[in-house]
């Protein structure tokens, strides 16, 4: 595995919340510390609905890398809001199925990095790369991914769970429009989304408290059906387009309630 931190990126702030960390203590992990954990149970308790979203996001993950990897036949990934690494992490799941699967990881939180050099381990075939970075950052990303990809054959593009940091006075949509150019004919964009339409005031009240509590910079902004399915413009949706997480080509069947999060996956046209 290869790294590439970035000189001079803030070091650990520990005091304010911070995504992957929060995320990390929403999945009962322990790699967080207490304001990341204060900022967790105060938002789930204005949202009950966060804990099964997140996990339910992650479930997304695994079968769209599968269907990828699997279906598609992709064989290289450019996974970018990584966060701390757990099970079934992409790398895992592709190189299940190819085990001389590629793929660049992208976080911007320090302690992602400390974790990946001990956790993200690819197959002797394949090969894992991890950059620290923000998505904004797409230049620098796309010129660090090549080291790794060969970004003339299609990729996937995982934006799963990230954008909702990137506020709309910062183009997020432009930010994943960007991203996609730069990748070849036939690569897929998997993304999912807090949503900003399904249980909005439960939604709005997590958010707010979250971001109370978060980093200046980690903010985050749940999103409409319609503003998410903007994400995809100039690529085919995969069937059944842009659904909530437990909808999106479940593997077993999944319970009633709504989950305040859209998901997709968009095909580049050849």
């Amino acid at each position: 595995m290869q790294e590439h931190p970035t000189g001079g990126m803030a070091a650990v702030n520990s005091s304010v919340a911070h995504p992957a960390r929060v995320y990390n203590a929403w999945l009962g992990g322990r790699d967080n510390y207490p304001a990341d954990q204060e900022a967790a149970q105060l938002a789930a308790a204005a949202n009950p609905q966060i804990v099964p979203a997140v996990r339910a996001n992650r479930a997304f993950l695994g079968r769209a890398v599968r269907e990828l990897a699997g279906k598609a036949g992709i064989r290289q990934f450019l996974d970018i809001g990584t966060g701390i690494p757990t099970a079934d992490n992409t790398h895992e799941v592709a190189q299940q199925i190819h085990p001389g699967a590629r793929v660049v990881y992208v976080d911007n939180d320090p302690i992602v990095l400390a974790h990946a050099r001990a956790l993200l381990v690819s197959t002797p075939e394949g090969a894992t790369d991890y950059l620290q970075a923000d998505l904004r950052e797409v230049d620098r990303i796309l010129t660090a991914a090549q080291e790794t990809l060969d970004l003339s054959q299609p990729a996937g593009l995982m934006l799963v769970a990230v954008l909702q940091y990137v506020p709309d006075a910062d183009d997020p949509h432009g930010i994943t429009r960007r991203l996609l150019d730069a990748l070849a004919p036939g690569s897929h964009l998997v993304l999912s989304h807090p949503a900003a339409d399904i249980g909005a005031e439960e939604v709005a009240a997590s958010m707010r408290v979250y971001n109370e509590r978060a980093a200046a910079h980690a903010g985050a902004t749940p999103r409409t059906h319609g503003d998410v399915t903007r994400f995809f413009a100039g690529t085919e949706l995969l069937d059944p387009g842009v659904v909530q997480l437990p909808e999106w080509r479940p593997e077993v069947e999944s319970g009633p309630d709504a989950l305040p999060m859209w998901c997709g996956v968009g095909r580049k046209p050849l």
